[in-house]
């Protein structure tokens, strides 16, 4: 398939570049892939297509503030360092702007000296290996100096750091948020819990390759990113017995979508207790093993966010959504409104 059949158009004026005062207020487009039917809705409606038995499956990943500014030692240069993937100990795999002025051997600064760092290696794609050096716990510092990353179509500035934090997060280690689930207050899960809807964690730590552009025009030939992802025995055991007994499993998110269906690909449409790297890529046609339905967020065009949610659905009616959501002035992206598949 062409990367250009997933595109569209949006008013710049529709991407959302700030958090509403409340989560749940967020609008929600409910899509049904049976009847090929489209609702407008609130999200605080979303405990009404949950039913006692099924299964809201949540990324608890958190997101560090792996926005750091600071200058080079030797010429006092200003750089800016957005940490991607730690590697082993203090070493960190993370994008620096501006990338050619640093080389092996470079030395930085952050925080007037609190926390210092090398650069080791040289990556693709202006990457770089760095090596920090610091007194005390390096999550504590860098909660101290660092900043949220948002993403680059965000211009406005975050007065809450937490608004880009889901309220469920517990397992620090994302460089972008799992946006579906930030429209989710803790008032909305305990209704949903009480209404006897099973909710369980996974992880999976979301990198910035979540905003790399589909650089190919042959989807097929795409390199998808990599990203770590971990389910424990007891969500295992709980996600088998939901299919078991014939209730539905609901991912939050593309990111919960992705390790679902990695789990469910590797075990032969089991849930077990694993952990490691995934680099899935979804897109039409794709047959899901293990998620019956979907809330997310609106996507880029061209992205490989929106080819997953088409391949759940179909790529035509996806984009007649989108079509409909321009139009009835829905929030787009990391702040914005949210779709539910069912």
């Amino acid at each position: 398939m062409n990367v250009n059949d997933f595109d569209f158009d949006l008013p710049e004026e529709q991407i959302a570049q700030t958090p509403l005062a409340n989560r749940s207020d967020s609008r929600l487009m409910v899509l049904n892939r049976e009847n090929q039917k489209i609702d407008h809705k609130y999200f605080y409606h979303i405990i009404d297509y949950l039913q006692p038995g099924d299964c809201l499956v949540l990324n608890n990943t958190k997101v560090l503030p792996a926005r750091l500014f600071g200058q080079k030692e030797d010429t006092g240069g200003k750089v800016e360092v957005l940490l991607l993937t730690q590697q082993e100990g203090d070493d960190w795999e993370v994008l620096v702007k501006p990338a050619k002025k640093v080389k092996i051997g470079t030395r930085l600064s952050f925080g007037d000296g609190r926390l210092k760092a090398v650069c080791i290696g040289i990556k693709e794609h202006g990457g770089r290996e760095i090596r920090f050096e610091y007194d005390g716990i390096f999550l504590e510092v860098l909660d101290q100096l660092g900043e949220m990353p948002l993403p680059p179509y965000i211009k406005e500035q975050l007065d809450d750091r937490d608004r880009y934090q889901t309220v469920y997060a517990e397992e620090a280690g994302s460089a972008a948020a799992p946006t579906a689930g930030l429209h989710f207050t803790e008032e909305l899960l305990e209704q949903i819990k009480a209404k006897g809807v099973h909710i369980a964690n996974i992880t999976l730590h979301v990198g910035l390759g979540t905003f790399r552009p589909v650089q190919v025009d042959n989807i097929e030939e795409h390199d998808m990113h990599a990203e770590f992802y971990q389910m424990n025995q007891e969500t295992a055991d709980l996600l088998n017995q939901v299919k078991s007994d014939g209730h539905k499993i609901v991912a939050v998110g593309t990111t919960s979508v992705r390790t679902l269906e990695t789990i469910a690909r590797d075990e032969n449409g089991v849930f077990k207790e694993k952990s490691g790297w995934t680099d899935i890529f979804i897109y039409p046609p794709y047959k899901f093993k293990a998620i019956d339905a979907m809330i997310t967020n609106f996507h880029l065009p061209k992205s490989t966010l929106i080819m997953l949610v088409s391949a759940f659905s179909t790529k035509d009616f996806i984009l007649k959504a989108y079509q409909e959501a321009v139009v009835e002035k829905y929030r787009f992206f990391s702040f914005g409104d949210a779709m539910l598949i069912l």
